[in-house]
């Protein structure tokens, strides 16, 4: 009895092992993927089929559906909405515009102005004054948030927001803020605050959706003002830490109808963590003196496009004298390394600026099984040496800038929510290139002498780090 049992438990696991290697044929986002998936499920189901489940699933199935849940509610609001917002949409004539705006499926608008925040001060001071001056509601999104003075301080902020009679919406990723306390999000609860975690694997049919994050970090006021960029909530991010040093990272402030492009991507968020749809304002407002053409880009696991890669993918070949790239976390996919190393060798200034000192060690060692060969190329490889460089910046010729949230690595690119301001404006991607010229002088540049004379057993680690990057 006990051998037939055992046997059939053998066939079983077998079975899903096929079931799920068929799966994988079916969905997997590339082919590579699809080999080792498909091989590993076959030969090893044992250990194959869990680590698929966890690991392999190449969209975010709930989020899809909840989208379709709540589809009438959804068209009914987003078409009063982009209605209101049509006065302020621009017929974008440049066909790289309109094609950032198919991937976004969201519309160029004017009427916007973009303000640079450059390092942690700057940052937290504009986003504490937001919700100072809130009014209706204050919407709040981060990937990380932790509980020491940072944390404590945005919680004071919000809790008086909230004693005023100013609905505040806090949501945060159960991953990326897995430290964060009980007692924190108590207080803030019984502070009349609505505090949500985004749940990848919220309910029993999306359990083993565990590898999806949220890191997109958001702050938007009344529908008026909105934030975005490369900060989460901690002293760190501050310069506080000894580790990491003086912390070097970007956000952007936002006022004008693109802050509705902001507010959308966290209304989506905050249905599918909690199921409801909350009441906002959709009226676009036009506050600016110098006004700037902004396309909010969200993207995740649930588009039916590989949103982030196409967007990077596009800008890069979109350039024509300059591509600047600024990511803490540089492991691109091979279309993105093949074009980055295209774009050089038609003669673009193609910059790529990374940490020197890593706080990830695996990203840090993968980078050097290919940074050779871009280097080799042409493309220019600096590494920023104050402290740690965590902003995600790109600048396109002299005409255009994007700040965001989106990383040069497969997570960001298909396993993470993430949202990124597209702005084509002379004048905004001149003030971008300042300050990464600035940056540029607080690098030394990478060598092909200085990757080649690396030892054979490093080139082995990073080759074998490398191996991991579509989980990493």
């Amino acid at each position: 009895m006990a051998s037939w049992l055992f046997g059939l438990a053998i066939f079983l696991i077998h079975l899903l092992g096929f079931l799920s290697a068929v799966l994988a044929l079916l969905s997997s986002r590339t082919s590579q993927g699809a080999v080792a998936w498909i091989i590993s499920l076959v030969t090893i189901p044992y250990l194959a089929v869990p680590a698929y489940w966890i690991f392999g699933r190449p969209r975010f199935y709930g989020y899809v559906s909840a989208r379709g849940e709540r589809d009438t509610v959804l068209r009914r609001i987003l078409a009063r909405y982009r209605e209101r917002l049509e006065p302020h949409v621009v017929k974008a004539q440049n066909p790289d515009i309109r094609a950032v705006e198919q991937l976004a499926m969201m519309p160029l608008t004017s009427g916007n102005q973009a303000e640079l925040l450059v390092d942690g001060k700057a940052t937290f001071d504009s986003l504490f004054a937001g919700i100072d001056a809130a009014c209706d509601y204050v919407l709040i999104q981060f990937f990380i948030v932790r509980h020491d003075a940072l944390g404590h301080k945005l919680k004071d902020h919000l809790l008086r927001a909230a004693n005023r009679g100013v609905r505040v919406y806090f949501l945060y990723d159960e991953v990326g803020s897995r430290k964060l306390s009980e007692g924190y999000l108590h207080e803030l609860t019984e502070g009349g605050v609505e505090v949500s975690a985004f749940r990848s694997s919220r309910g029993f049919k999306h359990r083993f959706q565990l590898n999806f994050r949220n890191h997109r970090k958001i702050m938007v006021v009344d529908g008026a003002q909105g934030w975005l960029g490369g900060f989460n909530v901690g002293v760190e991010y501050l310069g506080q830490h000894p580790r990491h040093g003086p912390w070097r990272d970007t956000h952007l402030k936002l006022a004008g109808p693109s802050v509705l492009g902001l507010q959308e991507a966290f209304w989506e968020d905050w249905h599918w963590a909690t199921g409801e749809v909350i009441n906002l304002c959709w009226e676009p407002l036009v506050t600016c003196a110098e006004c700037h053409n902004v396309v909010i880009v969200p993207s995740g696991p649930a588009d039916r496009q590989e949103t982030a890669s196409l967007l990077v993918q596009h800008a890069i070949h979109s350039a024509h004298d300059r591509l600047w790239v600024t990511s803490p976390y540089f492991v691109p996919d091979q279309g993105v390394q093949d074009a980055l190393r295209l774009a050089s060798m038609r003669g673009v200034d193609v910059r790529i600026m990374i940490p020197e000192h890593p706080d990830h060690l695996l990203i840090y060692l993968s980078a050097f099984s290919f940074l050779p060969d871009m280097v080799r190329a042409g493309v220019k490889v600096y590494r920023y040496q104050p402290g740690f460089l965590h902003q995600k910046v790109i600048l396109i010729d002299d005409t255009t800038a994007a700040v965001g949230t989106v990383n040069l690595d497969n997570r960001s690119f298909r396993l993470n929510f993430e949202i990124t301001a597209f702005i084509p404006d002379r004048r905004f991607a001149a003030e971008v290139r300042l300050m990464l010229e600035r940056d540029f002088a607080d690098c030394r540049r990478v060598s092909y002498d200085e990757l080649e004379r690396r030892p054979l057993w490093s080139k082995l680690v990073s080759r074998a780090a490398y191996l991991t990057a579509p989980i990493q």
